[in-house]
Formats: C-alpha cells, sequence, structure tokens
C-alpha cells in the first residue's frame, strides 16, 4: 500500500460553549431561566443578585439597535477579552460593559369526562386582568383541599381508627377532589396484597376495607359537597341529595345514577322513557345538574399556578404599538467586585488557582451577555410580530393576518430556527389577553377577494359563529363551512371540524338544548 498527503478544503460550523449557551438561554421558558440563573449563582462565586439596584436590563429598551454584521468568531474574540483591563467589574453588568450583542451568532445554529349539559368552567390560562391576583392574594395562599378536609376532620369526634381511615382517604384524593383508587385498591396497599382478589377472604383486609367503606361516608360528608366521590354520577348525586327534596331533584338523581351518557347525547325520548318523567319536569332536573360543580377540589386549585407572566408587555405609542420587556422576569445579576479586582491585580501572575477562578469570571461575564442578548431578541421578534398584526391589537383575533416564521427571519436577518426558539414558552401581555408568540402565527386560506385569511382569523369567526347560534338548532360543521363560503372563506367541512375541536366546541349533537 502506498503512502501519500493529500490537502483538503472544507466548510463546518463550530459552536463555542459560548454559542452554545446563547442559543440554550434563547430557548428557556422564563422558570426555566430563572432555575438556570440560580444555578448559575450557586456554582460561579463570581456572579452575585442585584436585589435592590436599579434593573441590570432596563437599558435595553432604550439602547440603539445593534449591528448585524458581527459573526460567530467575534463572538468568540470578545469572550476572549472579556477580562482586558478596560474593563469596570465594580459597576452593575449592563448592555454598555457588553457591547453590542452578537444576533448573527443564533441564526446557525379527557381528564374525567365532561358531559356538555354539565356546567364546566375552565381554569384560566390567561392573565386577562394584571389586578386580579395582587400582592396580598399572593403572599397568603389559600389552604389547599386536603388542609381544609383535615382542618375539619380535627373537629369531629371520631374514634381512632375512623380518623385514621378518613385521613387515608384524604391522602388519596386528586386535585379534583374525586378518590384517585378505589378503596378495595388502597384496602390491598394497606394489608400489604397485591390486588383486591388477592386480599379478598382474608379477615384483615375485610377489617381494613369495611372500616375504610365507614370512613368514605364520614369523608363525603364533609365540605366541598361532593368530595370523596368515585366517579362524575357519584359526585352530582352527593351534591343533588344535599338540595331541598323535590320532583326535579328526584330525577336529576335518577339521570346521575343511571342515565348520564344519555344527558350529554341529549336523547330527550329516552330519557323521558327511562325515568317516566315529561319534557318540562327533564328540563328542570337537566337545569338543577348544569348548576353543580363536577370537580369539588377546583375552588382549591392553586391560582398562581395559572398565572402565567408575560415576557413582554404591547402598549400603546401614539397611532401605533410598541412593545416593552416585562422587569419582573429579568434576572438583576452583578460581577463581585471584590473577586474581580482581586483577579485583574493578579493577571501578570497567574497560578493554576487564579487561572481557574480567571476562566469563572469569564463565564459570569458570557452568561450575562448571553442574557442580554436573549431578552433583545425576544424584544425585536415581538416588535415585528406588533407590525404585521397591528390589526389584532385594535379589532382581536378575528383581525389577524397569516404569518409564517420565515417572514419575521427575513426582516430580522435572523434564521428560522432562532425564531421558532424565540416563539416558544415566551408570551405577550396584549389589550385582548396574554398569548404565546406562536399565537400570532397562523398559515393563510384563500378569499374570493383574491387574499388570504389567518386561520386565528378564521377559528375566531367560527366561535363567533356558533356563539349566536340557536341552542335548539346548532349548526353543522357543513353549514358553517357554507357561512363562511358567503363570507368568501373557503374552508371544507373537515376543517371546520379541526378548528372546532382545537377551541373544544363541542359537536352539534352535544350543542343542542333538550
Amino acid at each position: 500500500m502506498k503512502h501519500s498527503l493529500q490537502v483538503r478544503q472544507s466548510q463546518h460550523l463550530a459552536l463555542t460553549p459560548q454559542l452554545q449557551q446563547s442559543i440554550r438561554l434563547l430557548q428557556l421558558s422564563t422558570l426555566e431561566l430563572h432555575q438556570e440563573v440560580e444555578q448559575m449563582l450557586e456554582q460561579n462565586p463570581f456572579l452575585e443578585a442585584e436585589e435592590e439596584a436599579a434593573p441590570v436590563f432596563e437599558a435595553l429598551n432604550d439602547r440603539p439597535g445593534p449591528a448585524e454584521a458581527e459573526r460567530a468568531s467575534a463572538a468568540a474574540d470578545a469572550g476572549s477579552d472579556a477580562t482586558g483591563e478596560g474593563g469596570d467589574e465594580g459597576v452593575p453588568l449592563d448592555a454598555a460593559e457588553f457591547g453590542t450583542p452578537e444576533r448573527d451568532d443564533w441564526e446557525n445554529g379527557t381528564e374525567r369526562e365532561d358531559f356538555d349539559g354539565i356546567h364546566e368552567t375552565p381554569g384560566k390560562t390567561r392573565n386577562n386582568d394584571a389586578d386580579e391576583f395582587d400582592d396580598v392574594d399572593r403572599d397568603s395562599p389559600l389552604p389547599s383541599l386536603c388542609d381544609h378536609l383535615r382542618a375539619q376532620l380535627s373537629s369531629m369526634r371520631l374514634g381512632p381508627a375512623d380518623a385514621a381511615a378518613v385521613m387515608v382517604l384524604i391522602d388519596s384524593l386528586d386535585d379534583d377532589g374525586y378518590l384517585a383508587d378505589s378503596i378495595e385498591e388502597i384496602a390491598a396497599k394497606l394489608t400489604g396484597h397485591a390486588s383486591e382478589s388477592e386480599g379478598a377472604g382474608n379477615a384483615e383486609y375485610e377489617e381494613v376495607l369495611a372500616q375504610l367503606r365507614c370512613g368514605l361516608r364520614w369523608l363525603q360528608s364533609m365540605e366541598p359537597t361532593g368530595v370523596g366521590a368515585r366517579d362524575l354520577g357519584e359526585c352530582l348525586t352527593l351534591q343533588l341529595r344535599a338540595l331541598p327534596r323535590s320532583e326535579a331533584q328526584m330525577i336529576a338523581i335518577i339521570i346521575c345514577k343511571n342515565h348520564l351518557p344519555l344527558l350529554a347525547k341529549r336523547d330527550l325520548k329516552r330519557l323521558m322513557a327511562v325515568t317516566g318523567a315529561d319534557e318540562e319536569q327533564l328540563r328542570e332536573a337537566q337545569a338543577m345538574i348544569v348548576g353543580l360543580e363536577p370537580k369539588p377540589g377546583r375552588p382549591f386549585a392553586r391560582a398562581e399556578a395559572n398565572v402565567i407572566v408575560p415576557d413582554v408587555i404591547v402598549q400603546k405609542s401614539g397611532r401605533g404599538w410598541k412593545v416593552v420587556l416585562n422587569p419582573d422576569v429579568m434576572p438583576k445579576l452583578r460581577i463581585n467586585d471584590l473577586y474581580a479586582n482581586a483577579i485583574r491585580k493578579q493577571r501578570g501572575n497567574l497560578n493554576g488557582a487564579a487561572a481557574g477562578l480567571n476562566t469563572h469570571l469569564q463565564e459570569a461575564r458570557w452568561f450575562v451577555k448571553n442574557i442580554l442578548q436573549r431578552f433583545d431578541t425576544i424584544q425585536r421578534v415581538s416588535q415585528a410580530i406588533v407590525e404585521r398584526q397591528k390589526s389584532f391589537f385594535t379589532h382581536g383575533a378575528i383581525a389577524m393576518k397569516p404569518l409564517v416564521l420565515r417572514e419575521i427571519a427575513d426582516e430580522l436577518g435572523l434564521h428560522e430556527s432562532t425564531i421558532s426558539r424565540v416563539t416558544t414558552a415566551k408570551y405577550m401581555a396584549t389589550p385582548f389577553g396574554t398569548f404565546e408568540l406562536k399565537y400570532f402565527f397562523g398559515s393563510s386560506l384563500n378569499t374570493d377577494a383574491g387574499g388570504n385569511a389567518s386561520s386565528t382569523a378564521v377559528r375566531a369567526l367560527i366561535r363567533q359563529i356558533v356563539g349566536s347560534e340557536s341552542p335548539a338548532k346548532p349548526l353543522s360543521d357543513s353549514q358553517i363551512s357554507a357561512m363562511l363560503e358567503e363570507q368568501g372563506i373557503h374552508v371544507a367541512r373537515r376543517t371546520v371540524a379541526k378548528y372546532r375541536e382545537a377551541l373544544k366546541i363541542a359537536p352539534t349533537q352535544l350543542r343542542k338544548t333538550m
């Protein structure tokens, strides 16, 4: 075999650790970012939180836009110079200290079955009112469902065995107030059996099972009414039994215990046959059931878990709209001046330990710089979205225009993957509520006028059409498609069905009143 030397020229992308960190920070959500900051504060002695000083990043909103020409190599060079003599380690870190962010670096790089006839109020996922939860409410959280039940148990004069059984059942409740496991399964676990069938006939198992059944009656007598139920029918029945006795109440109990599927299907004729009630009585029973709470544990859900803190806020500015960063989500960081000055004095004589500390100082500088880049990019992308969707901020979702990631990427000179990272798990507060940035992107549908309509606007229009329909004669998907056709928007019946399901709107037969 003959050996030879060959020269080959090739190109490849090398991602420096700093650039990798930039990309990773960009795609983190606000909660994940704060976790990352806490971890970095623990690991890096040069980084510290600034509690009371002015926000470190407030200069982001006002400083002029950075140049677009810097490359990843420039980022690496800047990192190597981060510990130069010109640094002011003793002051808070801001945009001026780190220079211009290298934007081009990032370019490469059923829950329990619910019936439509039963009142179901969805939990809030958007903070439409900034004052809805004040600081006092956040500082004084409501007790959990289990805490509420334990407080009631402590005031009940039960024997030790009954109290222990109730306590076990309380610990077995899910967030909605239902028993997560059957009492047979709980008894089997308490007696060390693999299953209820294995424990059947065992004296200890039967004794524990009887005690749990007694405890279940005590639990179901507590507030909120319906807690401790094993299914939806039992939950509603417990609430109905607490109401004053009436003929409608008795019919409602019969329906909840045995015929909820017929109620869901609005099968009036069969309900009349199985209950012996007339149409008027069934309507009264249905109205009674609709007023019940299918999830007794809902009032005790942690409200804070449903509040989304926006990353950016849209504000009216003259005739237009501007985007400002939410200062509440911005970490306030600075370099520890004592440690930084010590390293600067030792630059001429760095031993192994000092060199390691110098590396930590450089990492701290890069970390804060990358956070600056993250928020700056989020603001730029958000502002570009607002400029493209001005009609939304005036008229709502029905005025949304078609928009794809490529349009924003081309406008800002960024890669499409960067826009995807920015718009994922980042939220914008608007006059119509708080939305994920991805909400403002939607495919286009053809119109008779030759233009395009956004799929988001079409979904809003479908919701509007369904909201104004007659409850006695709800519209079918084909009828909705025809109505959209009359307005010049071409949407197939299957597409209407897909959008309706995405909006969590029930099918025609389930929207019809009895």
